[in-house]
């Protein structure tokens, strides 16, 4: 039975979600990877409610269950991605080297303006998309690459020992493949 949010998921969208958990159902680490292909199928690079729901119902977990692992990992995303991802790591040895002046550097870099504290209830946690979705600025805990601090990803792309130097050239790289 769907519920009325999962109704507004259209066929091929459902067809998609079916085809991925039956290919991947009974596997080691069979719900990490449903997730991860579904977000990575949907045009803003994130899992809505209704996928969430529809998920749940087709593979018997409790969207409680669904929801902890989406949260739990930086990688899902709850809202609407940007086309490219800046994701700054904030762990400690990140932060002594510079990381909240990179932060700050790149959200003026894209127009984002300066810190807003209503952007998250978590302190030092920023999720936020510039206006033209072009791209997604957030922060995590760490990234376990405390050798290269401080680190960004670009794209999925790791670089250690950033500045804001390397950072707006990173940017601008991103900029021309768009066009």
């Amino acid at each position: 039975m769907h519920t009325p949010s999962q109704e507004r998921l259209n066929t091929g969208e459902r067809a998609f979600i079916d085809q991925v958990i039956t290919s991947r159902i009974g596997r080691p680490g069979a719900l990490l990877g449903i997730l991860e292909s579904i977000q990575e199928h949907h045009p803003n690079k994130y899992l809505p409610l209704e996928t969430l729901e529809y998920i749940a119902a087709q593979t018997k977990i409790p969207l409680s269950r669904l929801y902890s692992v989406v949260t739990f990992y930086a990688l899902f995303n709850l809202q609407p991605q940007g086309d490219n991802t800046i994701c700054i790591c904030r762990g400690t040895a990140c932060h002594t080297r510079g990381s909240r002046n990179l932060l700050q550097s790149v959200r003026l870099e894209l127009g984002l303006g300066l810190e807003d504290p209503s952007e998250s209830s978590e302190a030092d946690k920023t999720l936020v998309t510039t206006p033209d979705h072009k791209f997604t600025v957030r922060t995590v805990a760490c990234f376990g690459q405390c050798a290269l601090a401080p680190v960004v990803e670009v794209n999925h792309h790791i670089c250690g020992h950033v500045n804001e130097r390397t950072l707006q050239r990173e940017i601008r790289n991103v900029e021309r493949e768009s066009y």
